[in-house]
C-alpha cells in the first residue's frame, strides 16, 4: 500500500478521489535519475496498481526541471552518482553495466523496467512537465497516457550528445507518438525544442502557463478518477495493445473485453443515469471495498 510522505528521490500525495501526486524532490540535480530512484519508481507503480485508494497517477517534478534525465555527474572522489546505492523503498542490488552482459540487464530490469511498469498499470497516468525534460525524463513521460507541458518547459533527447543510445526505449516511445519521420529528424538532428513546439509535433496534449499547470493536471485527474474505473482500465489496456496489433485481433480484443465489462457495476449505474437522466455516480465497488465490504459483484 502507499505510504504518503518525502522519499529519497520523490514525494508523495494521495489526493480526492483517489489521485496519487508524485514529485521529484530533487530540483538541485535537476531531479536526474539515479538506480536506485528507477527502483522506486517501479515499486511505487507496482504498489499504485494495487492500491484500491488509487484511481489516477500525476507526475510532475520540483524547481525548473521535470526530469533532465540520467544524472551522471561525479561526486568529489570521482564516483558516478548513477550508480551510487543510497537508502530506498527496496535493498540495494547492483547496478548492471559491469560488463557487456551487465549492461542488457541492466536496462532491463532498471532503465526500461520504469518505462514498462507506467505502461503496464492500467490506471491512467498523467506527466506534468513543469520544465526541463531530457532523455529518461522524456520517456518516462512519453509512457504516460497524458502529457500536460508548462509554456517554460523544454523537451528533448540528448543521446546523441553523446555518442550514447536512448536506451531506456525512448526511440519506441517516440515512433509510437510522433511517427518515424519526426522521430528520425528528433533523435538524429538532437533536438530540444520548447513547449510550443513540442504540442505542434505531438509530443504533448496540451501546453499552460506554468502556474496553472498542475491546476490543469489535476482537473484532468480528477476528471478520470471520477470515470468509470473498471471500464477505463479495460480500455486503457485494449488501446495500447491495438497500438501494436492487426485490425483483427484488435477487433477480436476488444470484443472478449467488452463481455467482461457488460453488466458490471459500472456499466449498469452508467444506462441507469442515462435513463434517469442524471449523473452516473460510478465506482461504488471501489468505495465498498474500502469500506471493508465485497468488491465482487
Amino acid at each position: 500500500m502507499i505510504e504518503e510522505g518525502s522519499y529519497d528521490y520523490f514525494d508523495l500525495k494521495i489526493e480526492d478521489p483517489g489521485i496519487l501526486v508524485l514529485t521529484f524532490n530533487k530540483p538541485e540535480r535537476l531531479n536526474g535519475m539515479r538506480s536506485p530512484m528507477k527502483r522506486d519508481l517501479v515499486e511505487t507503480i507496482t504498489q499504485a496498481q494495487l492500491d484500491n485508494r488509487v484511481r489516477v497517477v500525476v507526475i510532475t517534478g520540483s524547481g525548473r526541471a521535470f526530469c533532465a534525465g540520467d544524472d551522471v555527474t561525479r561526486d568529489e572522489k570521482g564516483n558516478g552518482n548513477y550508480f551510487r546505492a543510497e537508502d530506498g523503498m527496496v535493498p540495494a542490488i547492483p547496478a548492471g553495466h559491469d560488463s557487456r552482459v551487465g549492461t542488457i540487464a541492466g536496462l532491463h530490469w532498471i532503465s526500461q523496467a520504469v518505462n514498462t511498469s507506467i505502461r503496464k498499470l492500467d490506471k491512467m497516468v498523467i506527466a506534468a512537465i513543469n520544465g526541463v525534460t531530457i532523455q529518461t525524463g522524456l520517456s518516462l513521460a512519453l509512457a504516460c497516457d497524458f502529457r500536460f507541458a508548462a509554456k517554460s518547459a523544454k523537451i528533448g533527447s540528448a543521446t546523441l550528445r553523446f555518442g550514447a543510445m536512448p536506451d531506456e526505449g525512448g526511440h519506441f516511445l517516440l515512433v509510437q507518438t510522433i511517427g518515424l519521420p519526426k522521430t528520425i529528424d528528433f533523435l538524429f538532428r538532437k533536438r530540444i525544442v520548447t513547449a510550443d513546439e513540442a504540442l505542434a509535433l505531438g509530443l504533448v496534449h496540451e501546453v499552460h502557463e506554468d502556474g496553472a499547470l498542475m491546476d490543469k493536471a489535476m482537473e484532468l485527474a480528477r476528471e478520470l478518477a471520477d470515470g468509470p474505473q473498471a471500464s477505463i482500465r479495460i480500455l486503457k489496456r485494449a488501446t495500447y495493445f491495438a497500438a501494436e496489433t492487426t485490425m483483427a485481433h484488435a477487433f477480436e480484443d476488444i470484443a472478449v473485453r467488452t463481455t467482461i465489462i457488460e453488466g458490471t457495476p459500472d456499466t449498469r449505474e452508467g444506462f441507469a443515469a442515462f435513463k434517469e437522466k442524471r449523473k452516473p455516480h460510478y465506482n461504488k465497488w471501489i468505495e465498498d471495498i474500502l469500506a471493508g465490504k465485497s468488491g465482487r459483484h
